[in-house]
C-alpha cells in the first residue's frame, strides 16, 4: 500500500471521530501556544532590559563609592570634583571621552499644596550628552549655572505629574521650593517610559548648587563630593581600558594596596547587559521547559485516544490483513493519525501563541514581543516528534495483531 492510500485511510479514520479528534489535539495546542507564547515573553523581557540599559548612554561607566569587599579597610574615601576633574584629563585616561558629575541630595519639592520627596541630583552640564537624554521643555543646566551657583531646576515628567497633575504640562518659568529654598523651573526632561530605572522621577539642579546650598559637601581635598560619575569612554571598545585607568588612578589618589582594599566600584555598562541577558536567557528555557510539560501532557493523550482507537477497530485491522494488508501498512496508518493530530496541533498552537503575542502587547505596550522563527521551528518539530513518538507504540501494537485474533476480538 502506497503513502497516499494510507494517508487517506488515515484521514478517515480521524474524521470518523472528530470531536474525538479536536480534543485530542487540545494538550498539544495549548502545549505549543504556551512554549512559543513564554518564549517570545522571555525574548521580550531580554529586549527591553537591553533597551532600557542602552538608554542610559553609549559607552558609559559608572563610578560610585563603596564598601571594601576585604575587611581589612573600613573607612571609605568619597569620590571628589578634584579626582574627576584628574580623570577627565587626556594625559590620566586617553580613553575617557567626557565626564558627567552627579552628586545625590534628600529634598522635598514643593508646589502650592502638593509635594513629592525625591533623591534630588546635583549635575554638570553635559549630563545629556553623556547620558544620551534630551530635554523635552525649556533648557538643561549650563555652566553659568554651575558658575553662579544657580537655584534652576530640570524635571522628570513623573515629578511635573505629580506636582502639577499632568505630565504633559510646561512648568518652565515656574517656580517651586526645594527643602524651603526656591528654585525656578528651566526644563523638562524627555520621558524614559515606565522601565525600572526610575528616570522619569529626577529632579536636576546645578552641581555646585546642590554641593553648597542644598548640603555641605566639602571633602578633604579641598574639592567637593561626588556622589556618581558618569563616564563615558571614547569608544565601545575602550571600555576596558577606561576601566583599568579609572581603577589605577583611584587606587593611588585613595592609597589602595591590597586587592579587595578598593573604595570605590565600577560599573561596566557592557558587562550588567551580558549578565542580565544570562538570567533572562536561563528564565526563557525555564519557562519554555514548563511549557514543554503540556507538550508531554498532549503526547499521553494522543498514546491514550490511539491505543482506544486500535482497540475499537480490532476487527477491521483483523478483516485488513486477512486480505492482504502488511503489518508495515497498519503502523503507517495509525502512525500517520497520530502524526496527523500533533502536527495539526502544532500550527493551531502556533496560531494560539501569536494570539497570545498579540494580547501582552497590549497589556504591557513597552514589551516588544515576536514570534520568531525559530520559535515556530522549535514548536513544529517537538509537536511532530510528539507524535511519532507517542503515536510509535499504539501502532507497533496495531501492526503486531494476528489476523485470527483480531478478526474473533468482539
Amino acid at each position: 500500500m502506497d503513502i497516499k492510500e494510507s494517508l487517506r485511510i488515515a484521514l478517515a479514520g480521524l474524521a470518523a471521530n472528530r470531536l474525538r479528534a479536536v480534543l485530542t489535539t487540545l494538550g498539544i495546542i495549548i502545549g505549543v501556544g504556551a512554549v512559543i507564547g513564554l518564549i517570545s515573553l522571555g525574548r521580550g523581557v531580554e529586549t527591553y532590559i537591553a533597551n532600557e540599559f542602552k538608554a542610559l548612554g553609549a559607552n558609559v561607566l559608572f563610578v560610585f563609592s563603596s564598601q571594601p569587599t576585604s575587611g581589612t579597610r573600613t573607612r571609605i574615601e568619597p569620590i571628589t570634583t578634584l579626582e574627576a576633574a584628574d580623570l577627565d584629563d587626556p594625559s590620566i585616561a586617553p580613553s575617557i571621552a567626557q565626564i558627567a558629575l552627579e552628586y545625590g541630595v534628600n529634598a522635598l519639592i514643593t508646589n502650592g499644596q502638593e509635594s513629592v520627596g525625591v533623591v534630588l541630583s546635583g549635575i554638570t552640564p553635559n549630563f545629556p550628552s553623556v547620558r544620551n537624554w534630551n530635554v523635552r521643555y525649556g533648557s538643561f543646566i549650563t555652566q553659568n549655572d554651575l558658575d553662579t551657583e544657580a537655584r534652576v531646576a530640570v524635571l522628570g515628567v513623573d515629578i511635573v505629574e505629580d506636582l502639577w497633575g499632568d505630565k504633559d504640562f510646561d512648568p518652565v518659568g515656574q517656580t517651586v521650593r526645594i527643602n524651603e529654598r526656591v528654585f525656578t523651573v528651566i526644563g523638562v526632561m524627555e520621558a524614559q517610559g515606565q522601565g525600572f530605572t526610575g528616570e522619569d522621577s529626577s529632579v536636576f539642579v546645578p552641581l555646585t548648587t546642590a554641593q553648597t546650598r542644598l548640603a555641605n559637601a566639602r571633602a578633604r581635598d579641598g574639592g567637593y563630593q561626588v556622589t556618581v560619575l558618569h563616564v563615558q569612554a571614547v569608544s565601545e571598545d575602550a571600555m576596558d581600558a577606561a576601566t583599568r585607568e579609572i581603577e589605577m588612578y583611584l587606587s593611588e589618589a585613595h592609597n589602595i594596596t591590597f586587592e579587595g582594599d578598593q573604595d570605590f566600584q565600577i560599573i561596566n555598562q557592557g558587562d550588567l547587559l551580558d549578565s542580565l541577558a544570562a538570567v533572562t536567557g536561563v528564565l526563557t528555557v525555564f519557562l519554555g521547559l514548563i511549557a514543554g510539560i503540556s507538550l508531554l501532557v498532549g503526547g499521553i493523550g494522543i498514546m491514550n485516544i490511539m491505543l482506544v482507537s486500535v482497540t475499537e477497530r480490532t476487527r477491521e485491522i483483523g478483516l485488513r490483513k486477512a486480505v492482504g494488508a502488511r503489518g508495515g501498512d497498519i503502523l503507517t496508518q495509525f502512525l500517520l493519525e497520530s502524526v496527523i493530530l500533533s502536527v495539526l496541533g502544532g500550527l493551531l498552537g502556533i496560531a494560539l501563541g501569536w494570539l497570545m503575542t498579540v494580547i501582552g502587547m497590549q497589556l504591557v505596550p513597552d514589551l516588544s514581543l515576536i514570534v520568531t522563527g525559530d520559535a515556530i521551528l522549535l514548536a513544529t518539530a517537538v509537536s511532530s516528534f510528539v507524535g511519532i513518538f507517542f503515536g510509535l507504540y499504539p501502532a507497533s501494537r496495531a501492526a503486531r495483531m494476528r489476523p485470527i485474533d483480531a478478526l474473533r476480538y468482539e
